[in-house]
Formats: C-alpha cells, structure tokens, sequence
C-alpha cells in the first residue's frame, strides 16, 4: 500500500443514528469534495515519527499501567483523554473472526484547509490550527471483527464511542467545528500480521454535526421547529420562499465520508496490543446543509488490542 506525501508536507506547511443521506439536488459542492478528500486521505505515514517526538509525553503509560490507577487518581489529569502505549516489536498474527477491541484514536494536531492569496493567486493549503474544545475528543472502546482479503488484514468497525464533537480554531480566530469519527470504517492492509511498519487505511461516514432535533436561533429546525424564520425576519419571503434564505430553511442532515491511514510501530505479542499513528481527513459541519464544508486534517496516535 502506497500512500502519497502531499497532503502530509502541507499540513507542516502551515447521534450514533445516521439519517437517510442528502438527495441529489442538495448542495452538490459538499459531494465534489469526496474525491480530494479520499486522495488527501492516503497520506505518507513514513514522516509520523516527527509526530512521535511531539506526541510522546513523559506521563505515557501502558493500558496495564493505567487499570491500576483509581477514579481519583485519574481525575482532572487528562489521562482520561490519552491512549495507552505499546511496547515492544513482536509480530500477530490474528486470525480469522478475531476481534479488535479497546480501540483508542487520540488526536495530537489538526490543519484547516484554508484559500491562501500570494502574488495575486491563490492556492488550497492546510493551516495550522488548535483544538478549543475540552478533554474529550479522544475516541475510545472502539472494536471491530478482523477478517482477511488476499492474505491482507481488513477491519470493520462496529461499535464504540466512536464520535466526538470537536471544534477547532484558525489563526485569525475562525472556529471550525466538526464530528471526529470513525464510523463504519473499513480499513484494509498491507500484509497478514501486525508488526512494526504495517499499514491499514480506509473510508468511514462522518454525521452530521447536528442532529435534525437541533433548532437555529430562528426555531428552525429538520424535524421539528419552523419551516421558515417568522415575525419580521419572515417578511424577507415570499409565499413561495426566499431563494436566498432557501439553504437556511431547509435543513438537511449532511452524511459525508472521511478516510483514515494509521501506521503500526509498536506490538506486544503478550498482552495482543498493537500501537502507531494515524493521519485522517473529513468535512467540518455543513451548518444543516446552509455552508460548505471545510476540509480538516487530523493527526494523532491509536492504540488496539486483538481479542
């Protein structure tokens, strides 16, 4: 499996119910991004071990380790945010229906895809940004059944806490929120045992950011709420609606699809844990099908365990 450096020099550069998918004529921008993100998606994991450095704290600590630890010990450190660390560089093999489980994905850096001007043109680059949001956007007790294709490890995701809302901010103070996840995910190898150097990459669904029960400041919602902004702000419509306040009105529940490519560096053949990096594009919030998404670049550190 080959994955391309690009989008990876760039980035250093600068409601678990899904609803039925938009139809056709909706905001059609939204879906001619699906391509670029899967093409951003198959990023070099090769250059992680620069994230290695940045996202190795002194206080990592095996998942062993952190079971010993009490309610109180943990609480208000952040611990309940990191993944576990694996150590070791031994090799397994799973077999066939086996399990992942305990499946961490902790986040350690975000890009925005910004328009940037420069001598007269603009171009496409992925912006440095921070993440405002709490402690809480790390995913956790994901699992999944391993299976094999053609001698190559595939990976369904089933269930877990595998969605976070998560909100990030520009450096002119642009805040971008979006759903962190790995729904349905779909990751296939590149060989048939875990080991350091082994890579798996696939396509998940992203949600929506808000569910249809979520009403704007004009009580308008997708499934409940106002069809259309009343009092004054609802003169600015005609018996047959504004086109220009169309988007706002009707609301949609926007489902996208993001693509993920995780590197493995370390295994315990003991404890059946496996540990490395990954690097995942997806779409920012749609706002309900009223803005175009952002384009938003995630890298981190994951932790696993073959059941």
């Amino acid at each position: 499996m080959k994955f391309a450096a690009a989008a990876t020099l760039a980035f250093a550069a600068s409601a678990s119910a899904f609803a039925p998918a938009p139809s056709a004529n909706q905001n059609t921008a939204l879906f001619s991004l699906k391509d670029d993100l899967a093409n951003a998606g198959k990023v070099a994991l090769a250059g992680a071990a620069a994230l290695s450095i940045m996202a190795q704290p002194a206080q990592a600590l095996t998942k062993s380790e952190i079971n010993e630890l009490t309610y109180l010990q943990v609480k208000g450190t952040g611990l309940a945010n990191r993944c576990p660390e694996v150590v070791g560089e031994d090799t397994i093999s799973p077999k066939n229906g086996q399990k992942l489980v305990d499946m961490c994905i902790e986040p350690k850096a975000w890009a925005v895809e910004e328009e940037i001007g420069k001598a007269g043109k603009t171009e496409k680059k992925f912006v440095n940004s921070k993440v405002v949001t709490r402690q809480t956007y790390t995913l956790d007790g994901i699992e999944g059944v391993l299976s094999s294709e053609g001698g190559n490890i595939v990976f369904k995701e089933k269930e877990g806490i595998d969605y976070a809302a998560t909100t990030v901010q520009l450096p002119g103070g642009e805040r971008v929120p979006f759903l962190f996840t790995v729904k349905d995910l779909v990751a296939k190898g590149n060989g048939g045992s875990f080991k350091p150097g082994f890579q798996m990459g696939g396509d998940f669904s992203v949600p929506s950011y808000r569910t249809g029960l979520f009403l704007d400041p004009k009580g308008r919602g997708g499934t409940t709420g106002y069809d259309m902004a009343v009092a004054l702000p609802g003169l600015q419509s005609g018996e047959e609606g504004d086109d220009d306040l169309f988007k706002e009105n009707n609301k949609t529940f926007d489902v996208t699809t993001g693509r993920i490519e995780m590197e493995v560096n370390k295994v315990n053949a003991d404890e059946q844990e496996i540990g490395g990096v990954f690097v995942a594009t997806q779409l920012g919030d749609t706002d309900m099908g009223s803005k175009v998404p952002k384009k938003i670049l995630t890298k981190g550190i994951f932790y696993a365990r073959v059941d």
